[in-house]
């Protein structure tokens, strides 16, 4: 972190939800904004993989469970938009528990800001899965911006981070 810029290197993961992909476009503004490196990264949640894994085939055979190629489209979805900006952008396909894979990321990678997106989870759901982003800020060593809500200004004038 320097001065002058005070990112250099923000890391944005994705579940592909509105959330997190307007996370992405406004991780893409700062990064324009501060002349910052920027990677995408989707990780594949191998709890929910082992979960799937384990039901019944008939409940199995419904279900599109495609998290790789899901992945690799969100991914290149938001690269698209960065490279929109003139941004170079890195492309980052993980396995694992997804708040440990994005802080050990950020950590190996030397990434200085987490963009993330929330998606709103109530109920028993948020008890039983928790919020990623919520884990995300527990294990990270970097701030990390949390987005929440699911409209993020398209526009956005170097004030209006103040």
């Amino acid at each position: 972190m320097t001065e002058q810029n005070p990112f250099t290197h923000i890391l944005v993961p994705t579940d592909g939800s509105e959330t997190s992909i307007n996370a992405g476009r406004l991780a893409i503004q700062l990064a324009v904004l501060h002349h910052a490196q920027i990677t995408f990264v989707y990780v594949v949640d191998c709890n929910v993989e082992n979960k799937i894994a384990g039901a019944p085939s008939r409940i199995t055979d419904s279900i599109d469970w495609q998290p790789e190629k899901k992945g690799h489209r969100y991914l290149d979805y938001l690269s698209r938009l960065a490279r929109d900006k003139n941004l170079a952008a890195d492309q980052i396909l993980l396995r694992g528990v997804p708040p440990i894979e994005i802080a050990r990321l950020a950590r190996t990678r030397g990434a200085d800001l987490i963009v993330i997106g929330q998606v709103g989870q109530h109920g028993p759901r948020h008890v039983l899965m928790g919020s990623v982003a919520a884990r995300v800020v527990e294990h990270a060593s970097c701030p990390v911006l949390v987005v929440k809500h699911t409209s993020v200004r398209r526009k956005m004038s170097p004030y209006s981070m103040i």
